[in-house]
């Protein structure tokens, strides 16, 4: 297939793009290559893929309409990926706009590629900080996320709804995917377990939010692109089923999906820091701190619907999962 993966150079895209390649897919990777972490991991990201004769690099703003719309015309893609996305949310407290242009400006752009494209299937980033104040565990697909407490996951919420409105309106097949505290080599530098490892070697205390009791369900990368692949390569059909006076958020009449991506195992911070100091073979100096605005406690995905599905469940456990991410680490940075 050719294919369309926005936001190539970040974690998951560089990851997915791989994959694609080597399964024989034309990519077409878009990234603005912005600052918002190191550009220069991005580009060594990018790297692994340019020498590949099947991908094609497009240095384009997603908010940038024309740039993204000639993209689509250009060159057609058959299917799309859009992890393209102002990431992050604490940050969403600092720099509200940027999630307002990159994440609705810029899925609005993606959408309207779709739409006058003739694309197939979207298949698009959500984040498993819809769930926002709900506390009944574990999380479903099949819950009402109405109570988000951070902009960015009012912007992932946000593009759930514009992706139905397209996929009702023009008959666009599209699934949103809820991915949940993804980590692994190449990561992100703004994130945990990126910055407890550079601070523990360099002997600095972290900041351990929460007191480190709250529990996140993290999800090894290799997991989160096999359940792309496989929702990808399904493309998202009508619930016969459904039925308006009792509407499930997870289908719909129109051929709209979406899922969790998450290891349905939730673990408490400070065993997620036990793990990594015995990979590092250094312990950690914690600063412990409150729960921060913005953050949820736990985080948990019923993946029910998924397995059924795509038959698919995420399986890497936290100590195989930080330990190749500790040998990357050591191996990129020279540590």
């Amino acid at each position: 297939m050719k294919v369309l993966v926005t936001g190539s150079a970040g974690f998951i895209g560089s990851s997915l793009t791989q994959r694609l390649l080597a399964r024989g897919d034309e990519v077409i990777g878009l990234d603005n290559l912005n600052d918002y972490y190191e550009v220069q991991l991005k580009r060594d990201r990018l790297a692994k893929l340019t020498p590949h004769e099947n991908f094609t690099e497009a240095h384009i703003d997603l908010e940038d309409t024309d740039a993204v719309s000639a993209l689509f015309k250009k060159y057609k893609p058959q299917r799309v990926v859009n992890l393209a996305a102002q990431a992050g949310v604490r940050y969403s407290l600092e720099n509200p706009q940027s999630y307002i242009n990159s994440n609705l400006t810029g899925f609005l752009n993606i959408l309207e590629g779709c739409r006058h494209n003739k694309v197939e299937h979207l298949v698009y980033a959500s984040s498993s900080s819809v769930y926002g104040a709900n506390t009944n565990m574990p999380f479903s697909v099949h819950s009402n996320v109405d109570h988000p407490v951070s902009l960015y996951a009012a912007s992932k919420k946000a593009n759930e709804l514009m992706a139905h409105n397209y996929s009702h309106i023009f008959n666009i097949p599209t699934t949103g995917l809820r991915f949940f505290t993804v980590y692994g080599p190449w990561g992100r530098p703004d994130m945990a377990l990126f910055i407890f490892t550079r601070k523990i070697l360099a002997g600095e205390p972290i900041d351990v939010f929460n007191y480190g009791k709250h529990r996140r369900d993290f999800t090894y990368i290799d997991d989160i692109i096999e359940g792309v692949i496989r929702t990808l390569d399904q493309v998202a059909s009508p619930d016969q089923t459904w039925d308006g006076k009792n509407p499930d958020p997870a289908t719909s009449k129109a051929p709209y999906r979406i899922y969790n991506i998450g290891s349905n195992n939730p673990v408490e911070l400070l065993r997620y820091i036990e793990v990594l100091e015995e990979c590092l073979g250094k312990k950690a100096e914690k600063n412990l701190l409150p729960l921060q605005p913005g953050d949820v406690p736990d985080t948990y995905a019923d993946v029910d619907a998924l397995v059924k599905d795509v038959d698919y469940k995420p399986s890497t456990k936290i100590e195989d999962g930080i330990a190749n991410f500790v040998k990357w680490y050591r191996d990129y940075y020279k540590v």
